[in-house]
């Protein structure tokens, strides 16, 4: 018995030694590195819905199968695909291409490849459309009711037929005027500027006319001599660009302008057709924010008919998602609201009246599917507590998929594993895929009936991809804000082993600013793999959301209005807090890291605190909001003539000279969204001020470092916390 227990020691000392000696390196951790994919935990690929099929990508085959269906089948393999494209007179393809469902209703798969786009019909196994794209087009949105597609050329809108004939719809001849494409910087839910009807008769698009914005040059070096592409890029207080609506009518081959009027500065988001294309609806909002209108167009006038609402805010408005129409009941549609704080959904007629708030509550919705083809129910995904019965609040750790019988009101919950869900329906709305993660579940994929929220099949159970490896340990909690009430979210990783005896330093990463939330009920509550390397080497990672951060509600968020920094930084000191609260934490050594609005976080923080934090890294940080675009700008500032102290306080070239600690700035240099200049003035503010900090580029990269240069940027960023904390 004691050369049993002797050998089990030598084992279990062993199988510790072995995990704590295997070794992860940037190449591991960090996307864009060669062995990232090993590090994540596994996915099916490619698997979407095609008409009542889900269907899936595995090696050189694509799968198929329906919900109730034993097994999956092939649909077809690369080399039979081939088979066809030949046929066809197609040149074969390399590899399986990213495939998509040009119509939810039809099993009908299609891809893009060489200048081509094909539609393949799983039914019976054929190709039933093929079109030759334009080279030079950057857009594209598919017509299901009559097969034509509309794309952009350069500045310009044209469409393809399926018989291969292609006809022009805008011949803006002048480059500032931009047709076609997102516009208002992607902001309000904007992604895309074309929008067919639902008959496929008439083409509405947005036009850009920038001619009045200024250029702003963007520098490539790569060239011999430095080549400036400017580009328009209204920065706040600056005059905007000004948008209209087209709608192009195939049968007239003529196109009408909504008479939208003026003011021309506003901005026209949530494009929406009514279901007999006769309108269109759109979310208005002056430049101000504060004030958003939904209004209905003639589509063949372009005559304003009516306004249906108004919703104002003293802080902001911020429509994200178009009207939702019923199906079965055309007078009716949906509309997602934060008035009463949270984002809810709204049931209006088209005469404007509120016919009932669908849901209420202290959560909010976060993606709305759609509805079932009676229009019956309604599904979406929210921060509601699993219990409809519950008198908690939301949780925004944690996201369920939900059905809502619209007479009853009555809702209920779809999914049974407490995580954060991520959901698609087919399009009858019978079956969802359901994407779960938790601390404890890496990734499960299931098959989930709708009529009782069952899991009828299991796609995918991941495993835990850092098995066998001596890994940090994560834990969440609550502080309390500056407030004295609000809880804040924050995430702790330390060490594996750590020795609480110790002394660690400490590095809070932080972005701190709206629409984006950091720690979260998902696979490791959302941690990163830069935290996961450094934790391994020894530092303490915080990271707390703040408030301004998102799916806490408008008051959590929007308390930043005006004031941005100040909130915000005031909860990432309650961290520091924390911290310096912690036994194994050496206060003396503390470090701050984040980027864009975490770069502007993280250099405000070094310069407002300047004995609390003794090295920092800024990425891409907004110094100076004077010089960023109008329309978050303002939304959070308000125009700088109106806010002239905000802006004073929020700006960092104000504060170059109390720069005590080591902060490094990186910058790409051809960042379209922070641009360059702010790091620049920043620099000449510290050389007039006497202080010094360090800085680093990268060339040729926009907004942030990603490929295959996303190892270097850790790498860098972690040799300069190595030196100098």
């Amino acid at each position: 018995m004691k050369k049993i227990y002797v050998l089990l020691c030598l084992a279990l000392f062993a199988t510790q030694m072995s995990a704590q000696e295997k070794t992860l390196t940037f190449q591991d951790l960090i996307p864009g590195g060669r062995n990232n994919h090993r590090f994540v935990p596994k996915n099916i690929r490619q698997l979407q819905w095609c008409g009542d099929f889900y269907t899936y990508v595995k090696g050189d085959s694509l799968l198929m199968a329906k919900p109730t269906d034993a097994s999956e089948q092939v649909a077809f393999t690369r080399a039979g695909l081939n088979d066809r494209l030949v046929a066809a007179g197609l040149p074969e393809i390399s590899s399986m291409p990213a495939f998509f469902v040009p119509d939810a209703s039809a099993p009908v798969m299609a891809f893009r490849y060489k200048g081509n786009q094909v539609h393949y019909d799983l039914r019976n196994g054929e190709i039933v459309a093929k079109y030759t794209l334009d080279p030079t087009g950057s857009r594209w949105e598919y017509d299901k009711a009559n097969g034509r597609i509309a794309f952009t050329r350069e500045n310009k809108v044209c469409i393809l037929s399926p018989d291969g004939t292609t006809e022009t719809v805008t011949n803006e001849r002048d480059k500032g005027i931009v047709c076609g494409t997102a516009v208002h910087q992607n902001e309000f839910g904007i992604h895309k500027g074309l929008f067919w009807s639902p008959d496929g008769a008439a083409l509405a698009f947005y036009r850009m006319d920038e001619t009045m914005v200024a250029d702003y040059p963007i520098v490539h070096v790569d060239a011999r001599i430095a080549r400036a592409e400017p580009f328009k890029y209204p920065m706040a207080g600056m005059k905007s660009h000004e948008v209209t609506v087209g709608v192009y009518h195939l049968s007239t081959k003529q196109t009408v302008r909504l008479k939208t009027g003026l003011p021309k500065e506003k901005y026209l988001t949530n494009i929406a057709w009514s279901p007999d294309a006769k309108s269109i609806y759109l979310a208005e909002l002056n430049r101000g924010q504060d004030t958003c209108r939904l209004v209905r167009y003639n589509a063949r006038t372009g005559q304003r008919e009516a306004e249906l609402f108004v919703e104002t805010n003293a802080r902001y408005v911020e429509p994200q998602a178009p009207a939702l129409f019923r199906p079965g009941n055309p007078r009716q549609f949906v509309w997602q609201s934060q008035r009463d704080g949270f984002n809810h959904l709204c049931l209006y007629d088209t005469d404007g009246k509120l016919l009932k708030q669908l849901t209420s509550g202290r959560w909010i919705v976060k993606e709305v599917l759609g509805f079932d083809a009676k229009g019956e129910n309604l599904f979406f995904t929210a921060t509601a507590p699993r219990d409809v019965h519950s008198k908690e609040d939301g949780s925004a750790l944690e996201t369920y998929a939900w059905r809502l019988h619209l007479k009853t009101g009555k809702r209920f919950c779809l999914t049974e594993k407490k995580g954060m869900h991520g959901i698609s329906a087919n399009a009858a709305y019978t079956y969802l895929i359901d994407r779960v993660s938790s601390p404890e579940i890496p990734r499960d994929i299931d098959l989930v009936r709708v009529n009782d929220g069952r899991t009828v099949k299991s796609l995918l159970s991941a495993k835990d991809p850092f098995a066998g490896y001596d890994m940090p340990t994560i834990r969440t909690g609550t502080l309390t804000a500056t407030d004295g009430k609000t809880p804040l979210h924050y995430r702790l990783v330390t060490p594996p082993g750590m020795d609480e005896m110790k002394k660690h330093p400490a590095i809070i990463y932080v972005y701190g600013g709206p629409h984006a939330q950091l720690v979260t009920g998902g696979w490791m509550n959302g941690v990163g793999g830069w935290d996961l390397y450094m934790a391994r080497k020894g530092y303490v990672m915080l990271t707390i959301d703040g408030r301004g951060s998102a799916n806490r509600g408008f008051e959590f968020e929007s308390v930043i209005h005006r004031n941005l920094g100040e909130a915000e930084m005031a909860d990432q000191m309650k961290g520091v807090e924390l911290l310096k609260s912690l036994p194994y934490v050496d206060r003396e050594r503390l470090g701050v890291h984040g980027w864009s609005y975490g770069g502007f976080m993280t250099t405000n923080l070094m310069l407002t605190h300047p004995d609390v934090f003794k090295a920092g890294v800024a990425g891409g940080p907004v110094i100076d909001w004077h010089r960023y675009e109008i329309m978050y700008g303002e939304r959070y500032m308000d125009h700088p003539k109106e806010n002239p102290e905000g802006y004073e306080k929020a700006n960092l070239l104000r504060k170059a000279g109390n720069l005590k600690g080591r902060l490094l700035l990186i910058h790409g240099t051809t960042d379209p969204v922070v641009v360059w200049q702010h790091s620049q003035l920043f620099l000449k503010a510290c050389i007039d001020a006497g202080t010094f900090p360090d800085y680093f580029v990268y060339p040729g990269h926009p907004h942030n470092v990603v490929g295959k240069d996303r190892p270097h940027l850790y790498e860098k960023i972690t040799r300069y916390f190595e030196d100098h904390l």
